[in-house]
């Protein structure tokens, strides 16, 4: 290990006891996660406008309702969307505004690359 300072060690202690706990910094690892499929994200970017059945969102991805389904779970899962079943039909929607804040997060500091 490197030398350091005494005052530098006490520096780097405060930070090291600030940093989220490893179980919390796995889950937001997990979080992220659900972000690495384009189709997801696509569907994060339609549920944004409107409330949607599968058949709808297939019809908008040129997706299979399958696939759509699929993904669905994977999103229902993270609590990053919700569904809604009126009548015989089931709508998604975005589970809350922190989903919108990130992706509009995410789309800024792409844009920014």
């Amino acid at each position: 290990m490197p030398e350091l300072d005494l005052t530098r060690k006490e520096d780097l202690s405060k930070i090291a006891n600030s940093l989220p706990k490893e179980e919390l910094l796995y889950d937001l690892a997990e979080f992220f996660k659900i972000f690495g499929d384009s189709s997801r994200i696509r569907i994060l970017s339609i549920l944004r406008e409107d409330k949607l059945c599968v058949n709808e969102i297939s019809y908008l991805l040129q997706l299979s309702a399958s696939a759509v389904s699929h993904q669905l779970r994977i999103l229902r899962q993270a609590r990053l969307v919700r569904y809604q079943k009126i009548g015989k039909e089931v709508f998604y929607s975005l589970d809350d505004d922190h989903i919108e804040k990130i992706l509009d997060q995410g789309l800024e500091h792409i844009k920014e690359m």
